[in-house]
Parts: C-alpha cells; structure tokens; sequence
C-alpha cells in the first residue's frame, strides 16, 4: 500500500505495460505505426496488454535428459557428422514428406482448414507409434471426445496420453513427470502462457507460447508436433515469425466435401520441400493412397 499527501493508505493499481504488434508478422512496436517496418503492410499493428514477467519459466530441462550438454565453442573441424536417427513412424506419406521420419528434437507446424482432418491425422499417427511414449495435449476437446475418435479409428497404444490444458506451465510439469518421447499439440492458438498477460490466441501468446515449446524441444531432444489453423486468405494463422521459429511447416489441404487430401511441405530444414503426402479419408481414419 502507498500514502497520498495526506498520509491516507491507498491500494496501489498494477502497472499495465502494452505494446503494438503487427498481424502480418509479429513485429512489436512501442508505438503504433501505419507501414510495419519489418513486412512493409500497412494498417496492420493492434494494441495488446502484456505483463512480462521476470521470473525464468517452469520450464529447466538440465535434468530432463541423463546426457548433459554444455554450451561452448568449438571448432568446425571438431564437430563430428553423425546422422541422427529418426522416429520413424507407421505413415510412409508422413515418412516421405517430413524426409525420412521425425528428426529428434525438431518442432514441426502443421495447418490447415478447420475440419480437414489434421487432427485426426495425428491422433492416428500416434495411436500407431505403438513402442513410443506420445502426449498428445489438446485445449480444444475434451478427454471424452478425444477418446470417441480414437475408437473411430480403431487402434490402441497403451504408451498414448491425454492431456486438455492450455496453461504452458502446466503442461511442462506433468511433460517432466510423463517424459513422452513425441508431444502433440492441438492446437498452438488455444495455448497461453502465464508470463504474457494477452488472452489466448493473440500474438504475444501465440508467438511466447511457441517459444517455450521450441526451448523445451531443442533442450531435451523431443520432437513437438503443433497443429494449427489457417486464415480465409489461405495463410497460416498467428504471427509470421511462427514459421520461422518451427523446423518444418505443412499444410493439409484438400475440400471437406470429397475423401482426398494432400499434405504439402512449406518448408523443411531436413529434407526436401517438394513431396507430397496424397491421403484418402475413411471411417477408420486417414489412409496413404499409393
């Protein structure tokens, strides 16, 4: 409590600290501006209310992983080429179009369409994974909903885990007790982040909450698997600078009316960027047209 000049206590009020980003790309500003500086669209900058915080995230993995890692430098001709081996998966398409399988400690943005089936796609996936730990964490639907498509698909994984939370701090404690060896996330629009006080979906969260997922993934060697959405526009929704942040960004495309589907890769730090992954969908899921 403070004293005004007449020595009375009053109730201090929390600073509230806002700043403008840019809907096209992310960039933050102090100021509003009508041509962003970064992407040169105009009208683009929307006021949000955000609180950092100063305290470091739940989130220290130095005891995550029994091999410790420690950041210094080195050389060139010191660095050893070793090709990591990867989490090959049941899916050939997936296999194909992410390079081969998913590269360890890599973060990979998937959007598309609302109902497309990206979902569902990935519950399959890691339905099928049967000697793999996977977490799949929703925010979108509940365990019971979750648990009816799965059954739709008919296929079990007794390593296969539910999580519906949306807090990030929440979901890296139980990550830290479960240890999965593949995380899904469904979707990265409904995750929000307790040091950015922004509702859920706004950019400073989308943009923080990603972040904290990409240092938990490259710390710990675990593959992150973020489901997104698309704009009516056809662009990936949330800031720009989420594309750049994630190793490999595809798009499931295809119209809800018909049974096929195409997974196109946008861009991929470990493979090629010109396969495509052509899926038929059933009853019993998603299936690889050969």
């Amino acid at each position: 409590r403070d004293r005004d000049v007449t020595g009375v206590q009053t109730c201090a009020l929390p600073i509230l600290k806002s700043a403008f980003f840019c809907t096209n790309c992310g960039y933050e500003s102090a100021k509003w501006a009508g041509k962003c500086p970064s992407c040169n669209q105009w009208n683009t900058f929307v006021e949000e209310i955000i609180k950092k915080s100063t305290a470091r995230p739940d989130a220290e993995w130095k005891e995550y992983r029994d091999d410790k890692r420690t950041s210094k430098i080195i050389a060139l001709d010191e660095v050893t080429a070793v090709d990591e081996p990867r989490m090959i998966t049941p899916d050939a398409e997936l296999n194909r179009v992410l390079g081969g399988g998913i590269v360890p400690g890599s973060i990979i943005l998937v959007a598309g369409e609302p109902g497309i089936g990206k979902s569902t796609l990935f519950l399959q996936t890691g339905l099928l994974l049967k000697e793999r730990t996977v977490l799949y964490i929703s925010g979108e639907e509940s365990e019971q909903q979750i648990k009816m498509r799965a059954e739709r698909l008919k296929t079990s994984n007794e390593g296969f885990y539910l999580l519906t939370e949306t807090n990030t701090q929440t979901i890296f404690q139980e990550i830290k007790k479960l240890r999965p060896d593949l995380v899904i996330v469904d979707s990265i629009q409904t995750l929000q982040t307790p040091l950015i006080d922004a509702s859920a979906g706004s950019i400073s969260q989308i943009r923080e909450s990603a972040a904290e997922l990409q240092r938990f993934a490259k710390e710990t060697h675990t593959p992150v698997i973020l489901i997104g959405h698309i704009t009516k526009e056809g662009s990936i929704a949330g800031p720009k600078i989420l594309e750049h942040m994630v190793d490999t960004v595809l798009q499931f495309e295809g119209d809800r009316h018909y049974a096929y589907r195409i997974l196109r890769t946008l861009k991929n730090r470990f493979g090629s960027t010109a396969e495509l992954g052509i899926y038929e969908m059933t009853e019993g899921g998603m299936r690889g047209v050969v």
